[in-house]
This record gives structure tokens, C-alpha cells and sequence, in this order.
């Protein structure tokens, strides 16, 4: 239970205590100042605690964004602040100074909760204040004043307004045309029979793994079925963040869910065609994997580019400036966001042509709509890297760095290496990448020329640890590691050319993808990288590369794939045990994601 002091004298028909018990708050009264500092101290540190100006008029739904929202630490709107038990400090300090200025004399409670943002404003407190649009929330000063802010609130409907707001800022045309206009009345109903966010995500998994089962029975009638459930979870996906955008339900376990959840369910889908091509006797486990490969890498890029600018100076280009004035215009904005076939309009092509054509054509759909995006994303943000004036932050090039998930052979050899690298790093690890891959392209399976590849790559490896990546391309340097890593895997893998070893190569390459989009959304939550032991027990990508490699050289095919099964159960055991703890825990960030739609 929160508790919400209500300062001042209640004013005759306001609903403002039943509105604050409607959103779980315990109501006390406070008659004065030194009243509210005796009722703060008595709420339970653990409890979140709410002032709130007796005279308040406004919306609901504005009460609701101001005092329950889980994600900020202290939050306000007009005549009404809210703070977590990680704030409650700052606001006892703040109070402590209110009833100190009283001189002990028992005041009016007038202004109260305004005073107190102003005093936490001054102590350099970051107060939340939410975007309220046409929602009301006001303190009259008069009798006459209190009559215009109701007519005010009459003449908006809150409820229409939340409903609005359940559904992302930002997201594709299909999504936004074809699943928002009823997804959000899906959302308000789960919400009203309290139904939580995590278990329409579940709800959604559990519907995405019965389609990638459908889809593995290989028959015509699995396919359809295959194609229409995983729209459903589409649609589920979308309804678990309206209901956490509906209801303020955002949590650290959601959060985690929502992160990773989306692959999950994308991945599982592809070996399920996989699997249905197969009992048809079409082996596409290649096509598989590379779809994985590729929409991984893309994911990388977005990761990497945001990382590196989102809190850069100077940060202008000709380039930035001309996608600006494009968005402009209404329907480019729209063509540009298919184009780059965000996670909407890809599954609705993948359900499509699951039920009506074959895996095969499927994947290769896939593949080409998937390098096209990837090739216009890259190419622009290239453009605007080599443009623009930007100065990266410290924070930013950490934050490359833990996502190039360098291992210990990387770290062992910056000793050696430090300052010897005059080249830029993205160039490095693109040669590095080139080199590796390649020679476990050309080589007959067996071979140990991709070991001299894979030594080099490794050698080359600490140029992502040698200086920070602050230069116009050093983002490039994550997303072409993953591409060599994972293209290695794919290649010998498809060079074994015995059952098993692709399959075994795409469970291997999930479970280093898992990793990898943990790492992300950590990094999001500002909690930083996994801890260090994890990534040198899996070895970082230079490590890993090197390893499996080293394997195809040194097994038979048939030991190869076995090798391959034996890392990927190792590797998913460690960073799932450890993705669990981590985001179960305290202390994980409450990431909601309203960016680019995945």
C-alpha cells in the first residue's frame, strides 16, 4: 500500500481522496506544515509516498502518471508529488526545511507539494514531470478558477486520452494500422480483469512456440496454422507493453521478458520452419542460421549507432539534417519505416508466406527484405557518421567496448598492443573479420588454414580495447565482430556437410545471441556489461571464434557437430543462469523500450 498525505483543508465535492484511494494510495490528512513532516515520518520507509494539495482539480489518469509510475524515483504534477523509498531522503530533507521555515507555528498547507519539487529542484533532484497533453491538473486559487478547470476536465475524456497513450509513440505501418486500432481495447480489458503484463508476454511466447511447433509438422495444414498463430502473438506482443503503458505496470522482470522474449520467439519460429522443410526432405538450416545471423547483426548496429550518439555534442550533419526534413512529409515517414522492415511487417511476411508458399521461399523472402533494410540502415548511418562533427562521451565509448564482448586473449594481448594500432578500429575489425570467415569459406572442411585466419583475427582483436572508440565508425566495430563470429560458426558448420552440425551451429550461434542482446539491455538500463567472469568463461568473440575453428580442424565431421552441441549447451547453461539472477534481482534497471520498433 502507498499512503498519500493530503494537505490542507478538504475542499466541499472534491473527489481528489477518492481518486487517490482509486489508485491504491492510503489517504491521511494534514492539517499544517509540521502536520505533513509528523505523518511523512510515520509512512513506512519501504512505502511510496505521495503530497498532494487538497485543493487539486484535474484528470485521474494525470494522478496516475504523476504519482504511480514505477520507473521514476520522484515525479510531479501541479500541486502533487510523488517519491519511491529511494527518494524518500530527498524529500524528507526538503520537508524537514518546509516546517523549519514554518519557525514550529502551525501554517496553512497551501503550495505545499509545490514548494517541496521546488526545494528538491534545488537540491539537484531529478523530478519527473510527465507530458500531460490535454489532461488537467491544476490547483485553483479561487472559487472562480475552480469552476473553469472543471469545465476543463469535463470537456477532455481521460479515459479516451489513456487508451490513446497505451499505444507506442513510434512504430511501424503495419503495427500501427492493422494492430494498435483494436490491440489497445484487447489491452484495457486484460488490464480491467487484472491481467498482468508478464503473462500476456508469456501468453505470447506459449502462442509463438505452438506456431514454430505447427510449422515443424511440415504439412500444409501446419503451415497455416503455423502463419496465423504467430500473428496472434504479434498481437499479444503488442498488447503486454499497452497494458504496462495503460496501467503503469513497468517492472525489472518485464522488462527482461520484453527484452528478450521477441528473439526468442523470431529464433524459434526459424528452426521450426527449419524442421517442417526438413520433413519434407528440404534441408534450409543454412538459411535458417544466416536468417539469424543477419537479423542479429542488424539489431547490433541499431544497438551500436544509438549508443554511440545518443548522448553526443555537435551531433549535426547534412545527412541528419535532409532524414529530418523527410519526416516532414507525412508519407515518407511511413515508406521509410517498412522499408526497414521492423519487427511488424517482418512477422506478417513471414506468416503470409508460411501458409501459402514453403520454407525455403520463406527464408530467402527473408533474407533479401532483411540485407535490403540492412544495407539502407548502415548506408545512412554511415553517411551520417562520416558528416557529422560529433564528440562522444566517455560513457558512450565504454559502452562500445562492452558490447564488442572482448574476452580474455583480447585483454592479454592490449599489454602487448596498446598504442601500436594506428588504424582505425572499425577497419581492423572489418580485415580481422574478413579473414576469418573467409578462410573457413575457402578451405576444404579439415583444414587448417582458417586456424591462421582465426590466429590473426585474434591478434588483431585488442584495436577494440587499445583506445576509445569515440572515432565517426568505431560503432561498426560490435556489429562486424558478430558478423565474424557468427558467419564462422555458419560456414563450418555448412562445410561439415553432416546432419546435425547446422542445427547444432544455430542452437550455439542463440545462445552467444542471447548473450549479446542481454548485454544491450543492460547497457539500456545503465547497469553496464555482464559481470567480467561471465564473458571470460564464454570466452568473448575472439576466444569463441578461435575455438571453433580450432575444432573443425581438429575433429571429424560427425565429432565436429558434437563439439558444437556440447559448447552451445555450456555457453546457454552460463548466461542464462546468470541473465535469471540478474534480472529477478533489486537491483535491475526498469528498462521500457519506446524506441526503434525491433
Amino acid at each position: 500500500m502507498s499512503t498519500a498525505i493530503l494537505t490542507g483543508q478538504p475542499v466541499p465535492g472534491s473527489s481528489i481522496e477518492g481518486d487517490l484511494r482509486s489508485l491504491g494510495f492510503d489517504v491521511r490528512l494534514a492539517s499544517d506544515a509540521g502536520d505533513t513532516g509528523t505523518l511523512l515520518a510515520a509512512v513506512p520507509a519501504d512505502q511510496r509516498v505521495a503530497v498532494v494539495d487538497a485543493r487539486f482539480v484535474g484528470h485521474v489518469h494525470a494522478l496516475r502518471l504523476g504519482l504511480t509510475d514505477p520507473r521514476f524515483p520522484v515525479a510531479a504534477v501541479p500541486g502533487a508529488v510523488s517519491v519511491q523509498p529511494a527518494a524518500r531522503r530527498a524529500l524528507t530533507l526538503a520537508m524537514a526545511r518546509e516546517t523549519s521555515a514554518a519557525g514550529g507555528v502551525a501554517i496553512a498547507t497551501e503550495n505545499v507539494a509545490d514548494r517541496i519539487v521546488m526545494a528538491l529542484d534545488a537540491d539537484g533532484v531529478d523530478v519527473h514531470r510527465p507530458e500531460l497533453g490535454t489532461l488537467v491538473a491544476a490547483v485553483p486559487a479561487d472559487p472562480q478558477q475552480r469552476n473553469e478547470i472543471r469545465q476543463a476536465v469535463s470537456a477532455v475524456d481521460d479515459e479516451a486520452v489513456r487508451l490513446r497513450s497505451a499505444v507506442k509513440a513510434r512504430d511501424g505501418f503495419f503495427t500501427t494500422h492493422f494492430i494498435s486500432p483494436y490491440s489497445r481495447y484487447i489491452a484495457r480489458w486484460c488490464a480491467r480483469r487484472g491481467l498482468t503484463p508478464n503473462q500476456v508476454t508469456t501468453a505470447s511466447l506459449l502462442t509463438a512456440l505452438i506456431a514454430a511447433g505447427c510449422a515443424a509438422t511440415g504439412t500444409r495444414a501446419g503451415f497455416v496454422a503455423a502463419g496465423l498463430l504467430l500473428l496472434f502473438s504479434f498481437v499479444l506482443d503488442c498488447v503486454d507493453g499497452q497494458i504496462a503503458r495503460y496501467s503503469l505496470q513497468y517492472s525489472t522482470l518485464g522488462a527482461w521478458l520484453d527484452a528478450t522474449f521477441d528473439r526468442a520467439k523470431e529464433y524459434a519460429y526459424y528452426a521450426g520452419l527449419a524442421l517442417g522443410a526438413a520433413r519434407g526432405g528440404d534441408d534450409v538450416w543454412a538459411l535458417a542460421l544466416g536468417a539469424m545471423v543477419l537479423q542479429t547483426c542488424r539489431h547490433v548496429v541499431d544497438f551500436s549507432f544509438n549508443e554511440a550518439n545518443h548522448d553526443a555534442t555537435a551531433n549535426t550533419s547534412p545527412t541528419a539534417a535532409l532524414s529530418d526534413k523527410l519526416d516532414s512529409v507525412g508519407w515518407t515517414v511511413w515508406v521509410r519505416r517498412m522499408i526497414v522492415l521492423p519487427i511488424g511487417e517482418r512477422w506478417a511476411m513471414i506468416a503470409v508466406l508460411t501458409a501459402l508458399t514453403t520454407p525455403r521461399i520463406t527464408f530467402y523472402a527473408l533474407l533479401i527484405g532483411c540485407a535490403f533494410a540492412a544495407t539502407y540502415t548502415t548506408a545512412g548511418r554511415v553517411l551520417r557518421s562520416l558528416t557529422r562533427k560529433a564528440q562522444r562521451t566517455d560513457r558512450a565509448a565504454k559502452a562500445l567496448a562492452d558490447l564488442t564482448d572482448s574476452g580474455p586473449l583480447a585483454e592479454l594481448l592490449t599489454r602487448f598492443t596498446r598504442g601500436a594500432v594506428r588504424l582505425g578500429p572499425a577497419y581492423v575489425a572489418f580485415v580481422a573479420g574478413a579473414l576469418v570467415v573467409l578462410g573457413a569459406a575457402l578451405a576444404p572442411y579439415g583444414s587448417w588454414w582458417p586456424v591462421l585466419g582465426a590466429v590473426i583475427y585474434v591478434l588483431l582483436s585488442p584495436v577494440a580495447l587499445a583506445r576509445p572508440l569515440k572515432g565517426p565508425l568505431d560503432w561498426l566495430v560490435p556489429p562486424i565482430y558478430r558478423a565474424a563470429e557468427y558467419g564462422t560458426v555458419l560456414v563450418l558448420a555448412a562445410k561439415a556437410e553432416v546432419n546435425g552440425a547446422l542445427p547444432a551451429a544455430f542452437g550455439l550461434v542463440a545462445a552467444v545471441a542471447y548473450h549479446h542482446y542481454d548485454t544491450v539491455y543492460r547497457i539500456r538500463g545503465n547497469a553496464g556489461a555482464p559481470p567480467h567472469w561471465l564473458v571470460r568463461a564464454i570466452g568473448g568473440h575472439e576466444g569463441r571464434t578461435l575455438l571453433v575453428v580450432v575444432l573443425a580442424a581438429l575433429f571429424t565431421a560427425a565429432q565436429f557437430k558434437v563439439a558444437l552441441t556440447a559448447l552451445a549447451v555450456a555457453v546457454a547453461l552460463l548466461v542464462l543462469v546468470e541473465s535469471i539472477r540478474f534480472w529477478v534481482s533489486s537491483g535491475a534497471p526498469a528498462v521500457h523500450d519506446e524506441g526503434e520498433p525491433a
